[in-house]
């Protein structure tokens, strides 16, 4: 009797195992052949991947950090067309652009057509200044330094400038003031800039300029880089070695290591 109604029900459930079996193979085979909507193939992922195009804004200013500064003029030319372009900010950029090219006048016209547009514009006033200090007008580049500072006054390389400016022009107390200000406002000012940045920051260096350097730094406890810099005034043929004793700011560092193995070892003047 048990055993004929085990018979029965494995009679009843053979069907049904075979249709499962059946079953079991075939989900797989659908997997392999055909994939679902929600999962696309690899392939079909990577072609619906794609790269906005750059603006020519932004290819003005990727030429400007390869010093590819004629692309970037074309580049700031097409971007002044866009609608709804920053144009103060534009003919900043352009102005940069062509004084890297020492094209002093085009710059000049760019700048001013940017303060024209935004008369607070502080970068651009100093940057017009600085079109001025290149051509070695020094005394004229002050006016404009001078008013970017009004407009910005914690801008630390506006102040930086003004000091060149100002040692150029033989006003050596202002030079310091404007130096020391400079240091306090950003105290990476002399190394930091930027190939894209909005303001130019000036350079033109010698003897006396690294000995007044270091006496700002020597004024504000920075006696390693005021060390250095006296050493740059020496390597550069600065003579007046008496002047380091006479100084009161470079009398910090009568007890500094380096500036004692700089007066035993002073190094001598690069041709």
């Amino acid at each position: 009797m048990q055993g004929n109604g085990l018979l029965r029900v494995l009679v009843l459930l053979t069907p049904l195992l075979a249709a499962a079996v059946d079953i079991g193979l075939a989900v797989p085979r659908m997997a392999q052949t055909a994939p679902t909507a929600n999962q696309p193939s690899p392939s079909e992922g990577q072609a619906t991947v794609t790269t906005p195009p750059l603006s020519p804004e932004a290819r003005g200013d990727l030429a400007m950090a390869r010093r590819a500064y004629l692309d970037a003029v074309d580049s700031y030319r097409k971007a002044l067309r866009q609608p709804g372009a920053d144009l103060p900010l534009l003919w900043n950029k352009l102005g940069i652009a062509y004084q890297r090219q020492g094209d002093y006048g085009r710059a000049r016209s760019a700048y001013r057509r940017a303060i024209k547009l935004r008369p607070g514009f502080a970068e651009a006033w100093n940057n017009e200044g600085s079109t001025y200090y290149m051509a070695r007008k020094y005394g004229k580049s002050v006016k404009y330094y001078r008013r970017a500072i009004e407009l910005n006054p914690q801008m630390a390389t506006f102040h930086l400038n003004l000091g060149f400016a100002y040692y150029y022009t033989k006003k050596f107390r202002e030079a310091v003031e404007s130096y020391r200000t400079a240091l306090q406002l950003n105290p990476n000012v002399l190394t930091a800039q930027s190939p894209v940045a909005s303001t130019m920051h000036v350079r033109q260096v010698d003897a006396e300029y690294f000995f007044y350097m270091a006496k700002v730094l020597a004024s504000l406890n920075r006696w390693e880089e005021a060390t250095r810099y006296l050493r740059r005034a020496l390597e550069e043929g600065f003579k007046d070695v008496s002047r380091f004793d006479k100084d009161p700011d470079i009398q910090k560092l009568v007890n500094y290591p380096g500036y004692i193995d700089l007066r035993q070892n002073p190094p001598a003047a690069i041709k």
